[in-house]
């Protein structure tokens, strides 16, 4: 008898540094197993004590201190500190996300940030639908061709059935080709 109350005595230690250890992962590994508090990434870069409610501790925590380090160098830690505590709790995650990403961009390329790769990407996306434009084309322009060949016949006449109207081959194929077509060059519609 005395020895199942042991074991349950130690199977609720257990449990309840567990529950302990549990609890301290939550609250963003701000404490250690000493009970003394970790400041987050935040406070230790800007050397204060990390009170229980910082802003910061959620979002910014101690094992990645390069996240706040470039949002701080960027930004500054006041106006983080302002942004966070005007925004909804539910939205300051994806804000802080927006925040890293944004201070990334802008140490690769300070003058643009993140419109400089939105503009590359903008761009690569215009040519990618030009060399598309090109290519419905000429596949429009091969199989008229084919269309046209095949259409003859053994001595090398065309049959009176399948005569192509002159223009209309867009018509015949239903390809639809995109309407910007401003850096094509010479068009392979003309008859």
């Amino acid at each position: 008898m005395m020895i199942k109350s042991r074991q349950r005595c130690l199977c609720g230690l257990i449990c309840l540094k567990l529950l302990e250890k549990e609890r301290a992962m939550k609250e963003g590994g701000r404490k250690q197993g000493s009970g003394i508090s970790s400041p987050c990434a935040a406070c230790k870069l800007l050397r204060r004590k990390c009170a229980p409610d910082c802003v910061f501790a959620p979002y910014f925590p101690a094992d990645e201190p390069q996240k706040f380090a470039i949002v701080h160098r960027v930004f500054g830690a006041s106006n983080v500190s302002k942004m966070l505590q005007e925004l909804p709790t539910h939205q300051r995650g994806d804000a802080v996300s927006s925040m890293v990403y944004e201070a990334n961009a802008r140490v690769r390329d300070p003058v643009y940030g993140c419109v400089g790769a939105i503009s590359s990407l903008q761009q690569q996306i215009n040519e990618l639908q030009t060399q598309l434009a090109l290519a419905q084309a000429e596949m429009v322009h091969m199989r008229v061709r084919d269309q046209l060949t095949s259409s003859t016949d053994w001595r090398g006449k065309a049959s009176p059935s399948s005569k192509l109207p002159s223009c209309s081959t867009k018509s015949l194929l239903d390809v639809d080709l995109v309407e910007d077509q401003s850096n094509i060059g010479e068009s392979l519609w003309s008859c």
